[in-house]
């Protein structure tokens, strides 16, 4: 099973609410901070909806 390491690039000030809500459920709060998840639909869809503010990288286990 791979995980995700997302990182906040973009800060998430100035978006749809919708938006920094899911920011800050991920557990991302200021730009650059990183935070390690595990590949499942629900996460992939909600970093589809910032897609514009994350990097997004795999880690292999």
């Amino acid at each position: 099973m791979t995980d995700l390491k997302v990182t906040l690039i973009r800060s998430a000030a100035h978006r749809l609410p919708n938006q920094r809500k899911i920011v800050k459920s991920l557990g991302l709060g200021k730009v650059n901070s990183s935070v390690v998840l595990k590949d499942s639909a629900s996460v992939r869809g909600a970093l589809l909806k910032i897609a514009h503010l994350i990097s997004v990288e795999e880690i292999n286990k």
